[in-house]
């Protein structure tokens, strides 16, 4: 620990301004110090308290007045005062990256787990004061973390918990006696100080309240990350190794016993899931283990629908969070699929590749503290990175990987039920994220003015269309038709990172309509956050509410919820939706994971609607790339004639880094940089705007495909186009 605070310090120190640049740091983020030097006796810092704004977790929920409390390191808060309010959570500031704004009077902590945005409300000098009150208590907490790795972590946020320094001294005596290291009296710590109390609630819960009990899991989470700070083990949230194709983990109810789950077929053919107690379970299994069935295959038909109201939201917690079971659509061989979209005529279309020619390249020797230090809280879409810390495919072709799982809005276009159509919908919205669960270790390639890529699938019944219509600021807008559905959306995307964590702020319009119904339906996009960027194996989450409503109708509407993780539990990726009709009445239900599954209804009958293809073999080794992935830059010798030489395909930087070479394609990027450089120039110096050759904006600002790419395409008359030099 002592080692990663020498090395902020020397990371800080290079951080180093002039007299001339002072206003500069006025209007940009900076680095707040920690500990120098080596660990010594230092004063505990006066406390500090008063009120500041706390931005919400969801995006473009604004800010919330909170008061925080400032102790030996410790930034608690709550809605009031510590001894009026309950305690809504606690910030360890030794062990987050610190930044500060002062135009703004805004403080940035980085816990890794959360990214806490406050501001000072009322006056420059109070922000001075907070600033330096939190400058000196993380170094206070960074010395106690460096001399006493195994006391740091008797804090408790419960006041009457406080050990006294005799209690600690002894406990000291005891680990030394017993002949504990670090992190043997850590994991000693934790048994003997919090899991007797959270047991106590567990099992008798009228012996401790709620309040009490959230105050010991926020212990417990100061300590786990504290043990992860000493192991150095920085990771993603734990995920079940026991979650397999086809098995599904179940929880033990006190009151049942061991709960055993049956299928039975019903006349649609669907097959819910229903409880059933087993004596024997309960007598050969402990209660502490959880139960394992193998699961059978089932859909939801598009004639089916509950048209039940419910108003419960604890079902999330009654299904197993680890849920994988085979549907009617995970599309486990999408290169062999009918095309859906054309009256259901079989096509045979060629076999795509199965891999990429070359693995994914090490990016050890990149040092990404180096190239982000000066851009804390900056978009980083501007931000030149090395080749290494790509992938081979683009921000075009991430968009098509949206329609992945298409064959939902099919469905939806020939279900008569508009909430079921619904549920369609929205289960398609959310899997547009499946493919980004193994991608937090790359980025794709930024589109450049101009460029193109289209995706012709008739075995899934869709053409697709790409381009980048805007450089400042970068916006992509796509199209897919079919017979089935039109999507369409633009997108710009917002990078800032935060010092160990990354946020993407997606700003756009998501389209769908049907034409069976005439639906227009339209939804926002979630936060998505990429954690561990600096250090140990990165991750990513989506969290925030995503609105679907149905442009053409107010019959029904539907809220989607990507619940963000908590560092106590376990359980990551979870959403919760639910459509309700004009009154607010809850018609259906679904839950599940952005990166497994979507399931409909209430436990214990809720019913599979969409599973997430398979993984490829070795995909940690091919950039985490899904099947459907591995296919999109694939250029064979009948298609090639065929496109436009925009299409990101004919790319020679991603070309090279897909055939793993990384000198060819750092040069090739270079080289496509500058040539975008020298053709903004010509348009600047001529007064010209540029003008996107297939798609129009709108009256409203969005863009709407312009209908002329596929007509050029047929004749071809592409190859008799002038289009610009991109490569």
């Amino acid at each position: 620990q002592s080692s990663c605070l020498h090395k902020e310090h020397v990371m800080i120190s290079c951080l180093t301004y002039s007299k001339s640049t002072r206003s500069f740091i006025r209007d940009s983020w900076e680095i707040i110090e920690g500990l120098k030097g080596n660990p010594g006796n230092i004063q505990e810092p006066e406390k500090q308290e008063g009120f500041l704004l706390k931005r919400r977790k969801w995006p473009m929920k604004g800010w919330q007045k909170r008061y925080f409390l400032l102790e030996k390191g410790i930034l608690k808060y709550s809605k009031r005062g510590a001894e009026k309010g309950k305690l809504h959570g606690c910030i360890d500031v030794g062990l987050s990256v610190m930044s500060i704004k002062k135009k703004t009077k805004a403080i940035d902590l980085d816990t890794n787990d959360n990214i806490y945005h406050l501001k000072e409300m009322k006056s420059q000098q109070l922000f001075d004061d907070w600033v330096s009150k939190l400058r000196h208590h993380r170094v206070f907490r960074q010395n106690e973390i460096a001399m006493y790795p195994h006391e740091r972590l008797l804090f408790h946020p419960s006041s009457h918990l406080s050990p006294n320094p005799n209690d600690s001294m002894r406990q000291k005596k005891f680990h030394h006696k017993m002949g504990m290291n670090s992190s043997t009296a850590l994991a000693f710590t934790v048994s003997i100080l919090i899991l007797p109390q959270l047991l106590t609630f567990i099992c008798h819960p009228s012996l401790l309240d709620l309040e009490e009990c959230e105050s010991y899991l926020l212990e417990l989470n100061l300590l786990l990350k504290s043990m992860e700070v000493l192991h150095r083990t920085y990771s993603a949230p734990a995920i079940s190794l026991m979650v397999t194709r086809n098995i599904c983990p179940l929880t033990y109810n006190p009151n049942l016993g061991p709960v055993h789950i049956q299928f039975l077929d019903l006349p649609d053919g669907s097959r819910p899931l229903v409880h059933q107690v087993s004596n024997e379970s309960r007598a050969s299994i402990p209660e502490s283990m959880s139960e394992f069935f193998d699961a059978q295959e089932y859909q939801l038909t598009s004639s089916s629908s509950e048209n039940e109201a419910s108003d419960d939201d604890s079902y999330i917690s009654d299904v197993s969070d680890s849920v994988s079971i085979d549907n009617g659509y995970s599309n486990e061989r999408g290169s062999e699929r009918h095309d859906s979209g054309s009256g259901g005529s079989s096509v045979q279309v060629a076999r795509r590749r199965t891999t990429l020619p070359s693995p994914q390249p090490s990016s050890s020797s990149v040092s990404l503290w180096n190239i982000l230090k000066n851009n804390i809280g900056k978009d980083l879409s501007k931000v030149a990175m090395p080749v290494q810390l790509n992938e081979p495919l683009n921000t075009l072709q991430r968009l098509c990987e949206e329609v992945e799982y298409s064959e939902l809005l099919d469905t939806a276009n020939h279900t008569q039920d508009p909430y079921q159509r619904m549920v369609y919908v929205a289960t398609f919205a959310v899997s547009a994220y499946a493919s980004s669960y193994h991608r937090a270790g790359s980025k794709p390639f930024n589109p450049v003015l101009g460029e193109t890529y289209e995706c012709d699938r008739p075995d899934k019944g869709f053409r697709f269309i790409a381009e980048q219509v805007s450089h400042h600021p970068p916006v992509s807008a796509c199209h897919c038709d079919s017979n089935n559905f039109t999507f369409w959306q633009d997108v710009q995307w917002k990078n800032k990172f935060w010092g160990k964590s990354m946020e993407i702020v997606r700003i756009g319009t998501t389209h769908v309509t049907l034409p069976a119904f005439g639906d227009h339906y339209e939804w926002n996009k979630v936060t998505s956050c990429i954690h561990n960027i600096l250090s140990g194996q990165r991750w990513i989450e989506h969290y925030g509410e995503m609105s679907i409503k149905n442009t053409s109708s107010d019959a029904c509407q539907c809220k989607v919820t990507f619940v963000k993780a908590r560092s106590w539990s376990s359980t990551v990726n979870e959403i919760e939706g639910m459509v309700t009709d004009t009154g607010g009445r809850v018609i259906h239900t679904f839950f599940g994971k952005w990166h497994e599954g979507v399931y409909q209804g209430v436990p214990p009958s809720a019913i599979c609607i969409w599973r997430a293809n398979p993984m490829p073999v070795d995909q940690d080794q091919y950039y985490g790339f899904t099947q459907f992935a591995v296919e999109l830059n694939e250029l064979d010798a009948a298609l090639k004639p065929l496109l436009p030489p925009t299409d990101t395909r004919f790319r020679l930087d991603q070309r090279c880094l897909e055939e793993g070479n990384i000198e060819g394609a750092e040069e090739q990027k270079r080289r496509i940089e500058e040539l975008q450089r020298g053709r903004r120039k010509v348009l600047e110096e001529n007064n010209v705007t540029h003008k996107p050759r297939f798609f129009k904006k709108s009256k409203d600002d969005t863009w709407l495909s312009a209908n002329i790419y596929w007509e050029q395409r047929k004749n071809p008359r592409f190859s008799r186009e002038d289009f610009p030099v991109l490569w």
